[in-house]
């Protein structure tokens, strides 16, 4: 009983965050969907479209090449700038009237997916001061491990490259999941190992 309690009173939270989240960005509905479509690659076309927009990018920062100062003082004006015009914008653009049930539906769905990421962040981060609470020396050789292995990283690989490749996975990620190549991939790899230990036992043997 307390069970099913304690599952309606999580639904009842997400709901309510669904819906708040909902009202925050009610004027970016149709810029939502839209990255949506594109996002999950609704055309075959969209995933060659997006990666040409961020390499786009990319190249023109490499180019212009700002101080770290100059880049995030101009994310942070980019940000606000679309944080004031879209809505605007969208809201002249597209009337209520051509929102349909669909489009209202997909659009729930993403505001519940958008908490659902958030809850799963939040709850990472509580189990990591957990970790420090219950296990100290635990979490700090995690820590320590996994921040080295990073700053090797960072030291091996351009920091704008890196950036690029995390972005363009960040980016290619919901369609790779919805298309199931990611699976599909996975389990190549895996039977491809499996392969290979057999013939190493055969030839052990």
């Amino acid at each position: 009983m307390a069970s099913g309690d304690g599952d309606n009173k999580s639904s009842n939270r997400l709901a309510a965050e669904t819906a708040q989240l909902e009202e925050h960005l009610e004027g970016w509905g149709e810029v939502m969907l839209a990255a949506d479509r594109v996002l999950r690659w609704e055309k075959p076309w969209f995933p060659a479209v997006m990666m040409l927009g961020v390499s786009v990018v990319f190249l023109l920062i490499f180019w212009l090449d700002p101080s770290v100062l100059t880049g995030v003082s101009c994310a942070i004006m980019i940000i606000c700038l679309a944080d004031y015009l879209v809505p605007t914008v969208a809201s002249r653009m597209f009337g209520s009237n051509k929102w349909t049930t669909e489009q209202q539906q997909r659009f729930h769905e993403i505001c519940s997916n958008l908490v659902k990421t958030q809850r799963w962040i939040v709850g990472w981060w509580r189990r990591l001061f957990a970790l420090k609470e219950e296990k100290p020396k635990m979490y700090f050789m995690t820590a320590v491990s996994v921040l080295s292995v990073v700053a090797w990283i960072g030291q091996q690989v351009h920091n704008l490259f890196l950036t690029y490749l995390i972005v363009s996975f960040i980016l290619l990620f919901p369609g790779l999941n919805r298309h199931r190549l990611i699976t599909k991939y996975v389990g190549m790899a895996r039977r491809e190992i499996n392969k290979l230990l057999k013939q190493k036992e055969k030839k052990s043997e």
